[in-house]
């Protein structure tokens, strides 16, 4: 008979390995996006060597779903992340990273109980989300519920932001189904197709949304109340694409909306 908590960390692995095949496959054919995608690759397959770590932990000794009562596991495992991000990120991320390669004990633990109490969004702590990605998806493979607070318009399952967005197919009759990704456990949730996730705008005259005829199937949801938005991918026609993957082959439609005064509700893996 197969151990249950062998399966479950076997699919928990494979889905950073798939993300990490994208971005490798992406990588070879998107020279303006080489670079991001070779990093993000990267750190899918760190992430997943940590992630594995933390369901084996678990079978040991079951995760709590508090991070200020699992962190000590956690801690001991996050060199992996710093060390990646210090010898292959850009230059500002390498530098923030080799900076925390030196933290105390207390400060790292400090860092990450912030993240994870979202005071701080990503575009200012792009390493804690990072390190926080395995442990809230082990959580969500494990089944156990994360000590976070809930939102509306953020993940069901452990209170994330959302950082992308999927079109779905639904039917001549229906039109697209609007899905949201999380940023933080991985979840991809449903989501009404005409209300801003930040602000909760229906009003469809003040949710425009913006094309590149380079990136035909990407789209930047744009909310004019809150002056935020996000990206969604188009899949009704090709369910190749991962969301959170393919996101890093339009970034110069981040800079684009940026450039207008648009600012993403959850910055993507370019840190856009």
């Amino acid at each position: 008979m197969k151990n249950p908590a062998a399966a479950k960390t076997s699919k928990n692995v494979s889905e950073f390995e798939r993300r990490a095949a994208r971005a490798d496959l992406l990588a070879r054919g998107a020279a303006a996006a080489q670079d991001p995608l070779r990093f993000a690759a990267g750190l899918y397959r760190v992430q997943g060597r940590l992630a594995q770590d933390l369901e084996q932990a678990h079978g040991d000794e079951p995760l709590s779903g508090s991070l200020e009562a699992d962190l000590d596991r956690l801690l001991g495992r996050i060199g992996s992340v710093l060390r990646y991000a210090a010898e292959e990120g850009p230059e500002d991320l390498a530098g923030q990273a080799r900076a925390r390669q030196q933290d105390l004990p207390a400060t790292a633990r400090t860092r990450l109980l912030v993240a994870w109490a979202g005071d701080r969004p990503a575009s200012e702590d792009y390493l804690s989300r990072a390190i926080l990605r395995p442990y809230a998806e082990t959580l969500r493979h494990v089944g156990k519920p994360p000590d976070r607070i809930h939102r509306r318009g953020q993940c069901p399952f452990c209170g994330g932001p959302p950082w992308i967005g999927a079109r779905r197919d639904a039917g001549e009759m229906e039109g697209a189904h609007r899905h949201l990704g999380c940023a933080l456990c991985g979840l991809e949730w449903p989501f009404q197709r005409i209300v801003c996730p930040s602000c909760f705008e229906e009003d469809p005259y003040k949710l425009p949304v913006f094309r590149s005829d380079p990136h035909p199937t990407v789209r930047v949801e744009a909310c004019e109340t809150c002056r935020r938005y996000v990206k969604s991918i188009d899949l009704s026609e090709d369910a190749r694409p991962i969301p959170e993957v393919d996101d890093l082959v339009s970034w110069s439609m981040d800079l684009w909306a940026a450039e207008q005064g648009w600012t993403r509700i959850e910055p993507g893996l370019a840190g856009l």
